[in-house]
């Protein structure tokens, strides 16, 4: 019944904010490197903040830096949404946030200063890159769902390392969003105040993980993703284009422009692949080494990636004729 009327009350936000939204023109206007053609409210994923907002209001004392964190990137990324900021005050509030969760979970006294600067550069490029992959519609919500699923499973079978709650308000969250999102038409986008704030959620839980298990397995609940988003950027480096700059590369992208399968199909298949990882990972815990475990697990995701040019180059193909 609980998360039946957080439910409810998640509902009725989004659709207020449906009226705010359209009162203020917070809209996406596509162009020549959208995955999109037709107009659409932006920033939907406020309703991931909305959210947070109800769990922290009945745990205040234990999420006290998580829900400050949450709120620093969620208001800078939706200010984002509706004027353009500098990369620069985006990734500085991303730092400070971060910043407040490595304090909460005691990173400064767990780690070395080598594995704080290390943490630090995963966890900022893990925001981005949850920000880059929001392109198409479901694909936010459907991944979040698998991510935070698969963080609940090991919380109740394998290790309990937080209050269950706080995970299943991100999934009610994540159903919510995909109701108006994984449509043929979407009702809206996530925006980056969506794509930030959930990945800034999923950040803390992951990491949390990691410090109880003295494991770093647990980033493969991100391995989809994190190939795609870093392979992507390696090859616009080669290319030395503009990394911030909106573009037309990544897999889920050729997939759905180039070849035109259907967004919802693209977004499925991504939920897939990485609901099939994640069972690996829970089932091979402990069983198998963490390194030997990240190249079985990273190996075929990066052949499956290097399809990509074998696509964009039959795609060109077919141009020049």
């Amino acid at each position: 019944m609980q998360y039946t009327i957080l439910g409810f009350i998640l509902m009725i936000i989004m659709l207020l904010y449906f009226k705010v939204a359209d009162r203020f023109n917070i809209i996406d206007k596509p162009n020549k490197r959208s995955s999109h053609s037709e107009v659409t409210l932006r920033g939907g994923g406020i309703i991931f903040w909305f959210s947070a907002l109800l769990y922290f209001t009945q745990h205040v004392q234990s999420n006290y830096f998580f829900f400050a964190g949450i709120t620093l990137v969620s208001l800078v990324s939706f200010w984002d949404d509706i004027q353009s900021l500098s990369n620069k005050i985006r990734i500085s509030v991303h730092f400070l946030a971060i910043t407040l969760i490595f304090y909460d979970l005691g990173v400064f006294s767990l780690m070395p200063v080598w594995g704080v600067v290390i943490t630090y550069i995963l966890s900022i490029g893990l925001i981005n890159a949850y920000n880059f992959m929001d392109g198409i519609n479901g694909i936010t919500g459907l991944y979040t769902l698998v991510v935070m699923g698969a963080l609940l499973y090991v919380n109740t079978k394998i290790q309990l390392f937080i209050d269950a709650a706080f995970i299943k308000y991100a999934m009610i969250a994540s159903l919510v969003f995909l109701f108006f999102n994984y449509r043929k038409k979407a009702k809206c986008f996530a925006g980056d105040v969506g794509s930030i704030a959930i990945a800034f959620w999923v950040i803390y839980l992951v990491l949390k993980l990691i410090l109880v298990t003295n494991s770093v397995i647990w980033l493969l609940f991100l391995a989809v993703y994190g190939v795609d988003a870093i392979c992507t950027i390696m090859h616009r480096l080669f290319l030395k284009q503009n990394i911030f700059e909106a573009h037309r590369l990544h897999l889920y992208q050729v997939l759905s422009n180039e070849y035109k399968i259907q967004h919802r199909l693209v977004a499925l298949y991504y939920a897939i692949a990485q609901t099939i990882i994640s069972i690996f990972v829970v089932s091979l815990y402990q069983k198998v080494h963490d390194i030997l475990l990240l190249v079985i697990i990273i190996t075929p995701l990066l052949l499956v990636y290097s399809l990509k040019f074998y696509l964009l180059n039959k795609s060109n193909l077919k141009l020049s004729r």
